[in-house]
């Protein structure tokens, strides 16, 4: 199984609706695939419907599915809904994050436990969930941060709930993999996107720009063809965490 036909494949794509999973929902629907399109909360509604609308007007098909997915019970509805619409799931693929930029000494207990919720306890039951209900030969990728490999303070809620991520993908290829399914996750560098500049200082912006050996943020069409290769033609590549920040961070 060297290459994948996206043509009528089934893509389900946590936090699909804007950032990088905005874009990866439109280059998949460009490819063919029908698209089950998570997002969370209210604030990203018209963003989500303006990508289901460039999925249609690709031609490709595609539904909005909203819940929090801290909630476990709504990771099962969001499968079993595109499971119900379309017959099956091909790819699964979960973009869900949240930072937390703070001092140890300053994170308080609600803030820990919201961290861990979003970064580490929706990854975990998304895995589980895809590896119960994707088609055999099926594929599985998270997305996580290039910060796993970094030595710095202040993000300890953020990289500590991100890491056990790599676990979860090594184990989950090993106990998938007897149905050819592959498990990845990708960990960018700080992302051009709204999601990274609420946490920032203007002085912080300008060193992590600097800070990769190719120069600038991590550009989200620079990961996009990473993770539709993980999950086509890419497919021999499993139980990896892939570092893809233009050298910010590096193992």
């Amino acid at each position: 199984m060297s290459k994948i036909d996206l043509k009528d494949k089934v893509v389900l794509i946590a936090g699909g609706g804007k950032n990088l999973g905005g874009l990866l929902s439109r280059n998949f629907a460009a490819k063919g695939a029908k698209l089950a399109i998570h997002y969370n909360s209210d604030s990203s509604k018209v963003a989500s419907e303006e990508t289901l609308a460039a999925v249609k007007a690709a031609g490709g098909e595609g539904f909005l599915y909203q819940g929090d997915l801290t909630k476990v019970e709504n990771i099962t509805k969001f499968f079993d809904e595109a499971i119900s619409k379309y017959g099956g799931i091909d790819v699964a693929i979960n973009t869900v994050g949240m930072v937390l930029k703070k001092p140890f000494e300053d994170t308080t207990e609600a803030e820990y436990d919201t961290m861990f919720a979003i970064n580490s306890k929706v990854a975990y039951f998304f895995i589980q969930e895809a590896g119960r209900k994707l088609n055999d030969n099926g594929k599985l990728c998270t997305i996580v941060t290039s910060l796993l490999a970094a030595y710095t303070g202040l993000y300890s809620t953020y990289a500590g709930a991100k890491a056990p991520v790599e676990h979860f993908t090594r184990m989950a290829s090993k106990e998938f993999g007897g149905r050819g399914i592959s498990v990845t996750a990708v960990g960018p560098g700080p992302m051009d996107t709204p999601f990274f500049y609420g946490q920032e200082s203007d002085d912080a912006v300008a060193y992590h720009k600097s800070a990769s050996a190719l120069g600038g943020l991590t550009d989200i069409k620079d990961i996009a063809p990473l993770i539709e290769f993980l999950v086509t033609d890419g497919w021999w590549i499993t139980g990896q965490t892939i570092f893809a920040n233009g050298g910010y961070t590096t193992r």
